[in-house]
């Protein structure tokens, strides 16, 4: 497996620190507002990386921040009189149940800054320690004159970063470009204790101290958007490896800018895309496939017509496997030794694209060339159904990776009764389906339970069950069939 590594600028094999196991940091939401079309992007782009390592048989630990505490969450609640741990907990619960819509795996670890404070100020007063930090009036910054490989991720030299700081009026820092480790604050609505007085944490220590926490050792990879290179990535190397005297990460990889209609997103050009207005028009499966047929280092431009085709790609992807099953499990079979041959060749393409840096725009041109070939020869009559088997299994691991999912059958006639009875129980609920849906109904029923609320858990059964819908036990928990 070959990746980009952002640092150093070129192509590397892939090779985590402790053989099986991959330790992945991804900059998390600051939930503020609704997430948008540019996240759903980055962390859809994130979640076949770990697919694809998932894949391979490496245990991917999986890690991503929540930024609770930020000048923007302040000033939202301010202007709206919102509590701030209320209206970011539930911002972020919005964004995964959207994200999870998406069939984006869940981190292992969603760690919030204000859960850890002591983390953050152990790890400033480690920068204090060593002279890389000092304090002042305003609060406690980080010195980048003590840190020489300062620059090195972002490509920029010291002259250009000093030239494009900006000093406010209340810091007497001692260097233009010295970022705050730690704000001194009176009466704000975020505010913590601390040796230095009350007040909050930068922005950027956060994910340093949060990493260190959780991964404790080198991260094999660290991602996020392009336009946290500089300064927040840049920043967070400084401090990570400032406080050590280690290697912060090994592997840095970063997605492209996602644009609508050619300019960046914002809400005073009226091209501001919440990924719940995205859902609305699209199936998250079209959605995927759109943001997969770009590299997730490219540049995309959001196109309603292209999500258009999509949706149509999709219905071709699971009309032919399902055609694919259906031919392959009756009559006789005749070895077809070019079709087999192709077939192989097409499978490991596939793999190879994914394996050179995440390659997903030629990966599924392979996965649909794989297709036409198994759609032509199954209309030639005779049939290997061997080589057909073999196709479908693969199909189905490209299209795990991909993170596409089978639209489940059986419901027809059923979706308006079951849309009402979610509603009934939670009104802000928004299924793109009857399956999604039912996925709510039976997380509902789940937290009832675990509530020890056991006649709602076993009156949703029931209705549940009147809808012909039967809810079974499983390893991986509660799932649901069509009875």
């Amino acid at each position: 497996m070959r990746v980009f590594n952002s640092l150093s600028r070129k192509i590397e094999g892939f090779t985590p620190l402790d053989g099986r196991k991959a330790v992945m940091y991804v900059c998390g939401l600051t939930p503020y507002d609704s997430a948008h079309i540019g996240h759903a992007r980055t962390y859809v782009s994130f979640d076949v990386i770990k697919r694809c390592m998932v894949k391979k048989g490496l245990q991917v630990f999986h890690i991503q921040n929540i930024t609770d505490v930020d000048d923007k969450i302040i000033r939202r609640c301010r202007e709206t009189g919102a509590d701030p741990a209320r209206l970011t907990s539930e911002i972020h619960a919005e964004a995964l149940q959207l994200l999870g819509s998406m069939n984006v795996l869940p981190a292992d670890v969603y760690p919030a800054v204000t859960g850890h404070i002591p983390d953050i100020i152990s790890l400033i007063t480690q920068l204090l320690e060593r002279g890389h930090a000092y304090e002042n009036d305003s609060g406690v910054y980080f010195s980048i004159a003590s840190f020489a490989p300062y620059g090195a991720l972002s490509g920029q030299n010291l002259g250009e970063i000093r030239a494009g700081a900006r000093i406010e009026v209340d810091e007497a820092k001692k260097d233009p470009a010295d970022f705050a480790l730690w704000k001194k604050t009176s009466g704000e609505l975020l505010e913590f204790d601390s040796p230095w007085g009350k007040g909050r944490p930068g922005w950027h220590i956060e994910c340093s101290a949060m990493s260190q926490r959780y991964a404790g050792r080198t991260l094999d990879i660290h991602g996020g958007a392009r336009d946290l290179i500089f300064p927040h990535h840049e920043n967070e190397i400084a401090q990570s490896e400032a406080a050590s005297g280690k290697k912060y990460c090994n592997y840095w990889l970063h997605t492209g800018f996602l644009t609508v209609n050619g300019e960046k997103m914002s809400k005073s050009l009226g091209n501001f895309i919440t990924l719940k207005q995205a859902l609305s028009k699209s199936t998250p499966n079209a959605l995927r496939l759109f943001y997969l047929q770009a590299h997730y280092r490219s540049p995309l431009d959001y196109d309603e017509d292209k999500l258009q085709a999509m949706e149509e790609s999709v219905e071709r992807i699971f009309n032919s496997l399902g055609l694919i099953r259906e031919i392959e499990e009756k009559g006789d079979s005749h070895e077809d030794a070019a079709f087999r041959a192709k077939g192989d060749e097409l499978i490991a393409a596939f793999h190879s694209h994914m394996d050179d840096d995440f390659n997903t725009p030629d990966a599924i041109a392979a996965l649909f060339s794989l297709l036409r070939l198994a759609n032509s020869h199954m209309s030639s009559g005779k049939h290997d159904r061997r080589q057909l088997k073999k196709i479908e299994k693969e199909l189905e691991g490209m299209l795990w990776v991909l993170g596409l999912v089978e639209p489940r059958p059986g419901l027809e006639g059923r979706k308006d009764a079951i849309l009402a009875f979610l509603r009934e129980l939670s009104p802000s609920e928004s299924p793109r389906s009857a399956e999604d849906a039912l996925d709510a109904l039976v997380r509902i029923r789940e937290g009832a339970r675990k509530a020890k609320d056991y006649k709602k858990s076993d009156a949703i059964r029931a209705r549940l069950k009147e809808l012909g819908v039967v809810l079974e036990d499983k390893p991986g928990g509660i799932r649901w069939k069509v009875s």
